[in-house]
């Protein structure tokens, strides 16, 4: 379980996180929602250690994650961020191999190089893995960034806008690939979405952000409420149920 404790972060005269605390339950996807400028992704980046904190406490395994080495803490979180840099000239196999330096420093045995032939056949780029990333399609590069961190092979996977540019296709295969790793593999997975009708299909956990802090948090069936979504969103939604799911409409 991933713990964030009266987490706070402000840049200069800017408050960005406020007093956050939430725990994000293990082996289940939770999904942040809220508006812009909210501190969503920075609440990814300051749990991944890319961001410090000003004040508060993030516990990993019962563990303040300042005390991990750098190497240890790398083996049980990844993330992915939004700024990918697809001009870079690797091939799909290549970029994935980036995924196994926490565990090969650079040095791959044939353990790590069974774990990247995995990831990329889970992804279904095995025809393409030799190709270059800056030819891909959006969803093929979003896929190659995806199985990168899966072969880093972590328990807990942060994604930030993951299904940023992407259409719907290819947001929809995103999300089911996630359930997957979440209900066959263990995996605990904290994302950043802005259509909240992804996070109401696909989430187990809901965060609302707001004012750059969680207002509310629980499960998804709970959090999915008309008056919670216009607190959220400061807009109205009529919300129906479709196929077992919740589905907000704010096209009126």
């Amino acid at each position: 379980m991933i713990e964030v404790k009266n987490v706070s972060k402000m840049y200069g005269e800017k408050m960005i996180l406020n007093d956050v605390s939430v725990s994000f339950p293990k082996g289940k996807i939770t999904c942040l929602v809220g508006g812009n400028g909210t501190g969503k992704s920075t609440l990814l980046s300051i749990i991944s250690r890319l961001v410090a904190k000003d004040s508060g406490l993030i516990n990993l395994l019962d563990k303040d994650i300042v005390n991990f080495k750098n190497r240890d803490f790398a083996k049980r979180l990844s993330i992915l961020k939004q700024a990918n840099h697809p001009n870079v000239r690797l091939t799909v196999k290549e970029l994935v191999e980036f995924g196994r330096f926490p565990h090969s420093q650079g040095r791959m045995n044939a353990l790590d190089k069974e774990k990247v032939l995995e990831s990329i056949a889970f992804m279904g780029l095995t025809d393409i893995q030799d190709q270059y990333i800056d030819e891909l399609s959006g969803g093929q590069r979003q896929r190659t960034f995806l199985a990168m961190v899966l072969a880093q092979d972590t328990e807990y996977i942060l994604l930030d806008e993951p299904l940023n540019n992407l259409d719907m296709k290819h947001s929809v295969e995103i999300m089911k690939i996630l359930r997957v790793l979440a209900d066959d593999y263990g995996k605990t997975i904290i994302i950043v979405v802005h259509d909240i009708n992804y996070a109401s299909s696909y989430a187990d956990y809901i965060a609302a952000v707001k004012d750059h802090k969680i207002i509310h948090f629980g499960l998804t069936d709970d959090i999915i409420r008309e008056d919670i979504m216009k607190e959220v969103f400061d807009i109205d939604m009529t919300i129906v149920d479709n196929c077992n799911n919740k589905v907000c409409i704010y096209f009126k």
